[in-house]
């Protein structure tokens, strides 16, 4: 079960509303944790108990790590809490990865291969992950208490509206909200907006230029052309940002209208300029967490010049496979790590007098790593860079053909969406003198609204294409 489908919201949404409301205010985290359960359940009911598991384990943990009195007996419970966690996540996510390449080393080799049977991945092991890593290292800090309440805590790692597609939600900035929040009827409302906002991202932008994305990547390299290969890597860098931003609302959302509130995790990252202030507006949640978890320990900026950046590179090449097990996932965090590098330098201090030129530099760094995080094999990437540096093939599919007036309107739409303009006319509407315009201004916003929750419905009722790229993270 995804937020963009039928089922979600007319059918489990509505009834776990009622249902939350209806409860007493002491039951209500209850409810919440039984709606999570039968919300995973629906997709990975196999998997469930995994993750009662990891939720167990690592309530227990916790409490463990915050009753040893010695420093010494924390540090092991912790390690021991953090080993834990990554096994699992290793198992399942990169057991075939590794797998498949020993059989290579070996079959180069001569030797026999290892006959491993395809692990599916569970939905969201890499958000519960995180969640459990986070928790156990700030109650190991004293950065925030375990939890005595079992509910309370299955309730942080399992929430339904986060736990698939995130954001990280840290354990401190939550466990007061946790155990005492006031729901209000303005934050009802304007969670349901946001939701709104988010449901529209989704359905009618990311979707729309997906399909475009989708044709232009499964060309053969033989009908892949110059304008063709530029034309899909806009789509998709487009596609991307509006599916994941559009969840990471629609997430933010639901959990206001229970009453909590959590970070923000997007902030228009491509009026960025530099991929340093990219990774400070993208996926903020987790850009966070490799700083405060990995970065920092690590050493962070601490010491000499080459060891920063030895420590960016080890950090963006585990968050290239905390996305997905394969090299071009591994050489997009390298791709990352290495502008990051080369911008703590005289280029970082240039970049901050380049005027448009930081922009338009960083645009180009980000979609080309986009090149790398789309396609599955590194032969095909290669084959697109190609293509995007005018090595392409001499004709192909039209760009007729992939591009109409609905696409140009989206691509429009979608342009002026990743920058800050919403903001800018919401604060000239509040200006305005005009006690006409500040009248119609409220009316205007829920008639947009509701018609961007009519289409996007109407886009679910047709059955039309509605992948999740993160669905797989």
């Amino acid at each position: 079960m995804v937020f963009a489908s039928p089922i979600f919201l007319a059918l489990f949404l509505p009834a776990v509303l009622v249902a939350y409301f209806l409860s007493p205010r002491a039951s209500r985290n209850a409810v919440l944790l039984v709606a999570s359960v039968a919300f995973y359940a629906w997709g990975e009911l196999a998997y469930l108990p995994l993750i009662a598991a990891s939720a167990v384990f690592n309530w227990a943990i916790g409490r463990a790590i915050d009753a040893a009195p010695e420093p010494e007996r924390r540090r092991r419970r912790l390690a021991v809490a953090v080993c834990a966690n990554l096994a699992v996540l290793a198992v399942f996510k990169y057991g075939n990865f590794v797998v498949d390449n020993l059989n290579l080393a070996l079959t180069a080799l001569g030797a026999s291969t290892i006959a491993l049977a395809a692990i599916p991945l569970p939905i969201g092991i890499s958000f519960f992950t995180f969640h459990a890593i986070s928790y156990v290292v700030d109650v190991h800090k004293r950065n925030a208490s375990a939890e005595r309440r079992f509910t309370d805590f299955a309730l942080y790692l399992l929430a339904f509206p986060q736990l698939i597609a995130g954001p990280i939600i840290r354990w401190r900035d939550i466990a007061q909200q946790l155990r005492s929040r006031r729901e209000r009827l303005a934050d009802v409302a304007w969670g349901v907006r946001r939701f709104v906002l988010g449901l529209g991202k989704k359905m009618l932008v990311a979707n729309s230029l997906g399909q475009v994305a989708d044709r232009v990547f499964a060309l053969p390299g033989d009908e892949l052309t110059t304008p063709l290969a530029w034309l899909g890597l806009a789509c998709y860098t487009l596609q991307i940002y509006f599916d994941f931003s559009g969840y990471s609302d629609m997430a933010i959302g639901l959990m206001r209208m229970f009453g909590f509130r959590i970070l923000e995790n997007f902030n228009y990252p491509y009026i960025s300029r530099s991929v340093r202030e990219f990774w400070r507006r993208w996926h903020i949640s987790l850009s966070n967490w490799f700083r405060d978890y990995l970065y920092i320990p690590l050493g962070g900026n601490r010491g000499p010049a080459w060891r920063a950046g030895r420590n960016l590179m080890v950090v963006f090449l585990l968050c290239g496979l905390w996305h997905g097990a394969s090299w071009p996932f591994v050489l997009w965090g390298t791709w990352h790590g290495a502008f990051l590098v080369i911008e703590r330098g005289r280029f970082g201090r240039l970049l901050e007098r380049a005027g448009p030129f930081a922009h338009l530099y960083t645009l180009l760094a980000v979609m080309g790593g986009w090149v790398l995080f789309r396609c599955e094999t590194l032969a095909h990437a290669g084959r697109y860079y190609a293509a995007l540096a005018g090595q392409g093939a001499s004709s192909g599919v039209p760009l007729a053909s992939l591009v109409d007036g609905w696409v140009l309107a989206i691509l429009a739409c979608a342009v002026a969406g990743s920058m800050p303009l919403g903001g800018v006319l919401a604060r000239m509407r509040d200006a305005a003198r005009s006690p006409i315009v500040r009248a119609a201004g409220p009316a205007a916003d829920l008639a947009w609204l509701a018609a961007v929750y009519a289409l996007s419905c109407a886009a679910l009722a047709a059955g039309t294409y509605n992948p999740f790229i993160y669905f797989r993270f």
